[in-house]
């Protein structure tokens, strides 16, 4: 789940591209003249809008031109401010395609510089990382941007390092040409650490990223002892793994910068891949006797050798067991008080389908008995309707292959077989061999 790397050349046309020439106009003065600006609004919302961006022009300076005497060609330089917030540095090759560039990329310092080649000037430029505050919460990344590095442009994204006060760091992919108001991603940048592609986030390092683990492990009173970056999902959330100072440990599930959801690593084993920091084993081992403790307490003789986690129902864990003599279950606990553990075949009726191994149908042929069919021993089920009075009614198959039976159940306060109509008298059936 975790997203791969891109493989993208990450060069700063603007830091590489502005000419000496440019470049020395730009730096004659810290004062922008009024000269500057009167060119720059002249010229440049043209430019902005040959380009398409979603920029209305407050302000505008002419920033310098270079002439190349062997191309026989000139090219433009220009800063504009937005409304909308995000200034840029225009490139306008006379009779040719210009270029954009936000004013984080302007203002960032080429690798072996020591200072921006072109940064932004104009006073409603001076805080461009203020825009992408918004742009990242919509992403579901919880950051208030502390600093930022322009990486590089692809033909459709601009890449954009951001490091968020509490030292979390993300890669943005915005559009391009930027657009604040489109859509963006924000992918941790923890995903791109161990990658073997070229976007590596390095205005701070993976230490710092990752101690906000600390942070999370405190809902659930771990004393961090070690941190892992698991991984991201598809919805943006992303998954930590911290080990705790009492041998215990948790997988957090993070989304808007909060712990959505938490597993010890006795219950994570499929989340992920599960926790590699602490002994998940022997965790899975404790887990496994507490559940064969509670099932006794519930009637059941299920001695359990593994198990899986389905969803929480309100204040119950539900949970499918594997016995060890090979049989299957689901067990009901409850936070508090004694709760239930079905076979796989009545487990249905409670709207849970065992997976982990063989379905065992007895369950449901002593049901059957029970309300006087004797000749059905079933091989086949599948949970059919609810009816109108709150009742649960599942199909059955017979092994001799004659038509099979609706078994209706109550299901409070404990799952319980009714009454037993065959297939060849109700209708609804359609199972092989039932219709």
């Amino acid at each position: 789940m975790r997203p791969r790397a891109f493989g993208l050349v990450a060069a700063l046309a603007a830091a590489v591209l502005v000419p000496a020439a440019a470049m020395s106009q730009a730096k004659k003065g810290d004062a922008i003249t009024e000269a500057q600006r009167k060119q720059g609004m002249a010229e440049a919302p043209a430019v902005v809008q040959s380009l398409g961006l979603n920029c209305q022009v407050t302000d505008a300076r002419f920033v310098g031109k270079q002439d190349d005497k062997k191309a026989k060609t000139s090219t433009n330089f220009y800063e504009v401010a937005c409304q909308q917030g995000m200034g840029f540095v225009l490139q306008a090759p006379v009779g040719g395609q210009a270029s954009s560039f936000t004013c984080i990329e302007a203002n960032t310092v080429p690798e072996g510089a020591k200072e921006a080649s072109l940064p932004c000037k104009l006073p409603a430029n001076s805080d461009p990382k203020s825009v992408l505050t918004p742009m990242l919460q919509k992403a579901g990344a919880a950051c208030v941007p502390e600093r930022t590095r322009g990486i590089g442009q692809g033909k459709t994204q601009t890449y954009i390092e951001v490091a968020c006060q509490g030292g979390e760091g993300y890669i943005l992919l915005a559009s391009a040409p930027f657009d604040p108001a489109k859509e963006a991603q924000a992918q941790n940048c923890l995903n791109f650490d161990d990658s073997e592609g070229n976007i590596k986030c390095t205005l701070s390092d993976k230490a710092s990223r990752l101690a906000v683990v600390d942070k999370y492990a405190a809902t659930t009173q771990c004393a961090v002892k070690d941190r892992r970056f698991v991984g991201a999902s598809k919805d943006g959330a992303n998954f930590f793994e911290a080990s705790c100072q009492d041998g215990k440990g948790y997988i957090y599930k993070i989304a808007g910068g909060q712990v959505a959801q938490s597993w010890d690593c006795a219950k994570a084993s499929g989340v992920l891949g599960g926790c590699t920091l602490t002994d998940a084993r022997e965790a899975q081992n404790e887990q496994a006797g507490l559940y064969s403790r509670l099932a006794k307490a519930a009637g059941s003789t299920c001695e359990v050798d593994k198990y899986a986690l389905f969803p929480m129902r309100g204040n119950e864990e539900v949970v499918e067991m594997v016995c060890k003599d090979g049989k299957g279950a689901v067990g009901i606990f409850p936070a508090s008080g004694k709760g239930q553990v079905l076979d796989c075949g009545r487990a249905l009726v409670a709207g849970y389908k065992c997976g982990l191994g063989p379905v065992d149908y007895s369950g449901l042929t002593a049901d059957l008995k029970k309300n006087n069919v004797q000749s059905c021993v079933v091989s086949n089920s599948r949970l059919a309707a609810k009816t109108q009075k709150g009742t649960t009614l599942v199909e059955v198959a017979c092994a001799d292959g004659l038509k099979g039976y609706m078994i209706e159940y109550n299901t409070t306060p404990t799952v319980t077989a009714i009454g037993a109509t065959g297939c060849a008298f109700t209708g609804g059936c359609k199972l092989p061999g039932n219709s």
